[in-house]
């Protein structure tokens, strides 16, 4: 499989607009969020504990498989070219970061694809709710 060119920006919707995307993967409503556990609120995804758990939340190893899949059928199309993938959650701390991180990793292991990957609002304050 021929290399592709991928942009992955993670971000949380509390923090404004989704970026421009051919595919935006909303992680908000089908994976629990580690902001709800006192433990995890104020770390990101540059702590270990909130990595496990966000990779260790059933389905999410799946959905970054799909991402993949559907990154490649993207890069595959008749316009082929850089394929931007954005993945968002509540604040842009936890699950988007992590994913696309594992995103990545995944797409840069299978097929050495050139990824750059950037984090919108992983250094921005805890969004009290």
């Amino acid at each position: 499989m021929t290399a592709i060119e991928v942009v992955i920006v993670s971000f949380g919707y509390l923090h404004g607009e989704p970026p421009p995307a051919h595919l935006t993967i909303d992680l908000r409503d089908h994976f629990r969020d580690p902001h709800i556990s006192p433990d995890l609120r104020y770390m990101t995804a540059d702590d270990e504990p909130v990595r496990t758990a966000v990779l260790g939340t059933p389905g999410i190893p799946d959905l970054v498989e799909a991402a993949v899949v559907a990154v490649h059928a993207y890069a595959s199309g008749p316009s082929a070219g850089l394929v931007t993938v954005a993945s968002g959650c509540a604040g842009g701390r936890h699950r988007a970061p992590v994913f696309a991180r594992e995103l990545a990793k995944r797409l840069l292991r299978q097929d050495g694809s050139l990824v750059s990957l950037a984090h919108r609002d992983l250094d921005k304050p805890v969004v009290q709710r």
